[in-house]
């Protein structure tokens, strides 16, 4: 289960006349921080063509096999799926509304059931009615593992998790719709029948993974090059690591649609490799928005923050940076060797290797951030908000641990990250000061499932401190804790919970949330859980990450959303003002 990875995509689309430009052509920006909690520029015109850049392709256009985040969120351009995120800014985006049903599902008492009725007037790009067939097709795909791997695997587990189905490629049923724990009655009715309760169901429901797929349109592993459209846009052109462009689909009906706006009349995206000329071009005003949003370079951010900061956001992105202390190094298998680094560490200096309170983020003080409900932001137990190291009480722990002169471990770092590296590098230097020798290992970033994720590995490298980010697919405890803290979650391979946490009360608390359907009084359960993370010290929070990404001056409804990692939402923005 990867967190929705943030790429770094670029897209294009040509350069346009001069009053058709992006950021700096289209005169000066709102202000600062003006499209994060609220509406920068509001305005329903239409029209125009909105000019995406990349530095990164998505993994996928393939709704069920995407698992970038900016993937995800640009994916609302041409899918949508029974209920979808509030276009809203920030938390509020959290919320789920009604997209191709009719509202939020027909629940049964023991939570187990959903039911579901499908809009009238819902079409596919070639005029065609959107099915709850089309749906259960879309959603049985998933299970393809072996021909269209990639994409989330949450409605796998929720509702097969004995693993019986073997997906619709290797389906013997006449209609290729074999998955019994999901009925489609007639054209306009799907059920559910989940194995058992789970809270977090409609988001996983809201997740492209989720959207419908015609048959007659499915070319498997040949999808991502042309998806069938159900949204307010279709594909007119794809030329994979260099252009992408989106036209109006006129079979759209705007009164089922009460999510997109759908405002410019095409939408291009240009893929390049250079990231400097990237920021150049959009500060230039050549394009309007970075459609990774992985934050702008240093040299673009210090330019852009002396000539053009009303252009620019500061959000929260909903990931965490972190150290994390496995159990099978020693001596990270007692509780007070990893107090001793976390007292140990200079956590203003871990902020600054970040890239300082607004390209780095907040000093992370727990291990939920605050787009994830159950966030407390006055939960700090070692008081890291303060900055400094704590000399005496790492000293205490260090003899406490028995390891009163210190001792000596490995920090295992990714090679193409690097502000993890210059994290890695904060930790060595304060660590040193109270008896703590660390040599750094920088390994290859494109292996960390096989490197840093396979335990065996993790304890013949005697990696004691793994530097290491997460992010939820969906902000919940479940999307964001239970892959990190949960050992029933401990993988021979493509591990995340590097701890090998595995504590059955942790456990159960995860259990105990995942069964509530009130997301409120989930929340206070994963708390608990946090809590005994925090306590058990297996983890060292560096920041709550915060980007700065560029908004063109000319674009309309802008805003930044917990749903998608503090990135915009992409279907609200328009071109005209």
């Amino acid at each position: 289960m990867v967190a929705a990875l943030v790429g770094v995509t670029a897209c294009g689309g040509g350069g346009g006349s001069k009053d058709d430009k992006g950021g700096g052509g289209g005169g000066k920006g709102p202000g600062f921080n003006a499209g994060v909690e609220k509406v920068a520029s509001p305005s329903d015109k239409k029209g125009g063509e909105l000019k995406f850049i990349a530095t990164q392709e998505a993994d996928s256009w393939d709704p069920q096999r995407m698992y970038y985040g900016f993937a995800w969120d640009f994916a609302r351009y041409y899918v949508r799926t029974l209920v979808t995120s509030k276009p809203a800014p920030g938390h509020e985006s959290a919320e789920l509304v009604p997209d191709l049903a009719t509202d939020l599902g027909k629940v049964s008492g023991d939570k187990k059931t959903y039911t579901f009725t499908l809009k009238d007037g819902i079409t596919w790009e070639d005029g065609r009615p959107i099915t709850a067939q089309d749906i259960k097709y879309g959603i049985e795909r998933t299970w393809a593992q072996d021909k269209i791997s990639g994409g989330p695997t949450w409605l796998m587990q929720v509702l097969d998790p004995e693993k019986k189905y073997k997906g619709p490629y290797k389906d013997d049923s006449k209609d290729k719709l074999g998955l019994s724990a999901i009925e489609t009655p007639n054209a306009k009715t799907i059920t559910f029948k989940l194995a058992k309760p789970n809270g977090d169901f409609l988001q996983m429901l809201a997740l492209p993974a989720a959207s419908p797929v015609p048959q007659d349109k499915d070319t498997a592993e040949k999808y991502s090059l042309r998806p069938f459209s159900s949204g307010p846009y279709k594909f007119e052109s794809y030329n994979p690591n260099k252009s992408m462009v989106l036209v109006r689909n006129d079979k759209w009906n705007k009164d089922s649609d009460k999510v997109r706006k759908a405002l410019p009349d095409k939408i291009s995206v240009k893929f390049t490799t250079n990231a400097d000329a990237m920021d150049s071009d959009l500060i230039a005003g050549n394009y309007d928005v970075d459609l990774n949003a992985t934050g702008m370079g240093s040299a673009g951010r210090q330019k852009a923050l002396q000539t053009a900061k009303g252009n620019l956001d500061n959000p929260q992105t909903g990931f965490i940076r972190y150290a994390a202390f496995p159990k099978s190094v020693a001596p990270f298998d007692n509780e007070h060797c990893r107090k001793a680094v976390i007292y140990g560490a200079d956590h203003t200096s871990l902020q600054t290797a970040r890239g300082g309170p607004q390209a780095g983020g907040d000093i992370g003080l727990n291990m939920i951030p605050p787009a994830v409900t159950g966030h407390d932001g006055s939960y700090d137990p070692y008081n890291l908000k303060q900055g400094a190291p704590d000399p005496d009480k790492a000293r205490a722990e260090l003899k406490a641990c028995g390891k009163p002169d210190g001792f000596k471990t490995t920090i295992a770092v990714r090679n193409n990250k690097p502000q993890e590296i210059a994290t890695a590098e904060s930790l060595q230097a304060s660590l040193k000061k109270i008896g703590i020798e660390t040599q750094i290992d920088q390994y290859d970033g494109a292996q960390s499932s096989t490197v840093v994720g396979a335990p065996a590995n993790v304890k013949n490298k005697n990696y004691g401190i793994i530097v290491f980010g997460w992010g939820a697919d969906f902000p919940s405890g479940q999307g964001f804790l239970q892959p990190i803290v949960d050992g029933r979650f401990i993988l021979d391979t493509a591990n995340q919970n590097y701890p090998e946490l595995n504590d059955p009360e942790v456990n159960k608390l995860m259990d105990q949330a995942i069964a509530e359907s009130d997301p409120k009084k989930a929340g206070a359960i994963y708390q608990e859980a946090d809590k005994k993370v925090m306590e058990g010290a297996w983890y060292l929070p560096f920041t709550y990450e915060k980007n700065i990404i560029w908004r063109s001056s000319r674009l309309t409804n802008v805003y930044t959303t917990d749903a998608f990692n503090g990135r915009y939402d992409y279907q609200a923005l328009g071109v005209v003002k």
